[in-house]
């Protein structure tokens, strides 16, 4: 077995994907759309989504991302209203860092974002005049350092009446639909993108996995006594980004926020239900979760969940138990009823998954990170599934159909 998946290479893990079987919208009924199964024996059946609540092992507990898409793309002019597009993609907050705080702020925030026709701004302020509730805010923004090929991004509005960053985007932002798509945001966007149980701010794309459930699959699952669980991990556009360097080892993996529980991880310590995650995010705050106990038990932990860190010799390999543990007892000793930390991991074959062990997902982009998690639970057999898939009329990537993995 592969301990360590920086040798691969990553045209091990393309397909053929024509544009046509890319879904650009989903289906009017959420759970209506097909849903693939593979046993952990590897047998494949085909479902409808909407019949997953029988389809889920007795023992299962289901966890799923909480996360809520944000209006992220604003839309500047150089000279209001007829100066250049200026395009400002809001990716993570830098000051107040915390999400929610900055969501909250008054009068002033700063982002971190892709700046579109960042050659027609060199300096001075944009401006753009936004409509809260009948009432005129002016939003202005100031280009300040840069960070890889992003740029931090200074708000600033006058309102003397509470107006929030969060009520200026909902009203004058865009929802930012996955470039794949190949169309413009649509208004059906601001319902179709969102999971019907987000509602925590703060992803730039969804968790697409979670967009099939409906509250009657949801009350179904909850009927047959199986645990609903909810986590967070905001989305980054780093999700969007194929792998583009030869090996897998040379590629840069994205930094995304997660916050669990401290009850969520006392149940996962003391459970043997079965951990079924809804989607590749849920999937990797959970392993994270794990690692970073890991660090915590070895006097390690800085915050963060490095990239390579499961595949180091250094790493001490505890229990989930044990590592879940030392989370708790970290939490205990800071006062803190909630673990927040940012993540780097890349899951990739050669991965030995820790908590979860299943997935609902959809099907992911050629050459992908996502293609390498799922890879990284059932092994090479991943191309004998797509190849079900693509040969039995399954739609692809956000808006198409979905797995379950055993």
């Amino acid at each position: 077995m592969i301990s360590d998946p920086r040798t691969l290479t990553i045209d091990d893990f393309d397909y053929p994907l024509p544009q046509e079987r890319i879904a650009s919208h989903p289906l009017e009924v959420r759970d209506a759309c097909k849903l693939l199964v593979r046993s952990h024996d590897g047998v494949i059946s085909d479902h409808i989504f909407n019949e997953l609540p029988v389809l889920l092992p007795d023992d299962t507990m289901l966890v799923y991302n909480n996360t809520r898409v944000i209006n992220a793309r604003l839309r500047f002019r150089k000279s209001y209203p007829d100066g250049a597009l200026i395009e400002i993609f809001c990716l993570e907050p830098v000051s107040p860092a915390d999400y929610a705080v900055n969501f909250a702020s008054t009068s002033t925030c700063s982002w971190l974002c892709f700046v579109g026709n960042a050659k027609k701004w060199k300096q001075g302020q944009l401006v753009l005049p936004v409509k809260v509730g009948g009432r005129e805010v002016e939003l202005r923004a100031s280009m300040g350092d840069t960070r890889g090929n992003a740029r931090v991004i200074t708000f600033e509005w006058e309102s003397g009446d509470g107006v929030t960053f969060s009520d200026i985007i909902a009203a004058v932002g865009e929802i930012p639909i996955p470039p794949y798509l190949n169309r413009s945001t649509e208004e059906s966007d601001s319902r179709d993108y969102q999971t019907v149980y987000s509602h925590i701010d703060g992803s730039v794309a969804a968790p697409t996995a979670g967009l099939h459930f409906t509250p009657g699959v949801l009350d179904a699952i909850s009927g047959r006594g199986i645990p609903r669980r909810e986590l967070t991990l905001h989305v980054g556009a780093g999700t969007f980004q194929p792998v583009k360097t030869d090996s897998i080892g040379e590629h840069a993996m994205h930094s995304e926020f997660i916050a669990v529980q401290r009850a969520l991880i006392a149940e996962l310590a003391a459970t043997d239900r079965r951990v079924i995650a809804v989607g590749t995010t849920s999937v990797r705050t959970l392993e994270s979760l794990y690692h970073a106990g890991c660090l915590i038990a070895t006097g390690k932990w800085q915050g963060e969940v490095p990239q390579w860190y499961p595949y180091a010799e250094s790493h001490p390999q505890l229990s989930a138990r044990d590592a879940l543990t030392a989370v708790l007892e970290y939490l205990d000793r800071e006062s803190l009823d909630a673990f927040v930390a940012d993540t780097r991991i890349i899951i990739a074959p050669g991965y030995e998954y820790r908590i979860v062990k299943g997935m609902v997902t959809n099907f992911h982009q050629p050459k992908s990170t996502l293609l390498l998690l799922v890879s990284a639970l059932m092994g090479d057999d991943w191309h004998r599934v797509y190849r079900h898939a693509l040969d039995n009329g399954y739609r692809f990537l956000s808006y198409g159909d979905a797995c379950l993995f055993l």
